[in-house]
């Protein structure tokens, strides 16, 4: 395409409503927390029952969404990728970090439920590594024959999620059974399944420091000593 060609415009389809109301926590692949959800909405037109005909037959689907928090930060030539302790550059088309060209972000994710009513459609998802209130360009349907390709090679991104033992403080299981009664949303496991991908920075994983983290309207505070770490409070926020 050169610069003479007509442009293609692409508008949303739809919104996440996520558990990550911050950058800070959110896994850097879908599927590593299976315990965080969110519900997509569709917009109007797309929002309409038969356009989702069909989907709720697949386990999982790909969503194609919008770095909205980043698009101001811009784009950059080369990034820090977490794999390499964010000390080597590697070019941005070898990653998957938000600072991209188009700022395009594709996650496959766990279809829980496709839920159709009066006011349209929406989707109920887990595993998902997305920001509350992301824009959604588009759905498909995960076909397991084609997209999982067993033989594929995945370079430096060579991760494997840690054995760590995570704790509770009294106050902080205290907090978790009182707001799953309140919400029908279980924290705590997501909790657990959040700090166990040790989502610190790589220049802030030396020394002993406290951290904090949003999960839908819960202010979180934990620590790391060596290898421990330690919920050591929960409290809710008032919302924005």
């Amino acid at each position: 395409m050169n610069k003479n060609d007509k442009m293609i415009d692409v508008h949303p389809i739809g919104l996440i409503h996520s558990c990550f109301t911050e950058k800070f926590g959110i896994p850097r692949q879908p599927g590593m927390v299976s315990a965080a959800t969110a519900e997509l909405e569709l917009f109007a037109p797309y929002n309409r029952e038969e356009m989702t005909r069909g989907l709720e037959q697949f386990s999982h689907v790909w969503i194609h969404f919008l770095f909205h928090g980043c698009v101001a930060e811009g784009w950059k030539h080369t990034v820090r990728p977490p794999w390499l302790g964010g000390k080597k550059r590697i070019g941005v088309f070898a990653t998957r970090s938000p600072h991209r060209p188009n700022h395009l972000g594709l996650s496959v994710v766990r279809l829980e439920g496709v839920v159709k009513g009066k006011q349209g459609c929406f989707l109920r998802l887990s595993g998902v590594d997305l920001l509350d209130q992301t824009p959604v360009i588009d759905i498909k349907p995960y076909v397991p024959y084609s997209d999982s390709i067993v033989t594929a090679e995945c370079g430096y991104a060579k991760g494997e999620v840690p054995e760590v033992v995570v704790t509770f403080s009294s106050q902080a299981l205290d907090f978790c059974k009182t707001y799953e009664k309140e919400t029908a949303r279980n924290i705590r496991i997501l909790i657990e399944q959040m700090i166990r991908q040790d989502p610190r920075p790589a220049t802030q994983k030396n020394g002993k420091a406290q951290f904090g983290m949003l999960l839908w309207d819960v202010n979180i505070r934990w620590s790391v000593v060596d290898c421990s770490y330690l919920v050591e409070s929960c409290e809710k926020i008032k919302s924005k």
